[in-house]
């Protein structure tokens, strides 16, 4: 099992969102759709070259967006990961993955 964060402009949530759980992604048992999220503020400053969705190359750019985080399964974080890819307005989104510890020896 994997968790996955990501970061998305407040006008592309819910279109990321559900293209992430259509690919599989945020099922938790008999749940599905599952995720937290929290509004906050994204910088970045576009290189040369770079074609950016907000703002121009060479000035630096606040965006409000929201971190959205979710579990996905082994067998679907590649399609999890190109939906995600797909459905984001940014040439390169900004996302973590990380493996979860399921199992305590308990």
């Amino acid at each position: 099992m994997y968790k996955l964060c990501f970061y998305v402009p407040e006008s592309h949530l819910e279109a990321v969102k559900a293209a992430v759980f259509t690919a599989g992604g945020g099922r938790i048992g008999d749940y599905d759709q599952c995720c937290w999220q929290v509004a906050g503020q994204g910088q970045f400053r576009p290189l040369a070259g770079a074609n950016p969705f907000l703002g121009k190359a060479g000035e630096l750019e606040t965006v409000d967006e929201y971190r959205v985080e979710l579990v996905c399964e082994d067998d679907k974080l590649a399609a999890v990961i190109a939906a995600l890819r797909a459905a984001h307005p940014y040439e390169e989104p900004a996302f973590d993955v990380l493996r979860t510890v399921t199992d305590f020896g308990a």
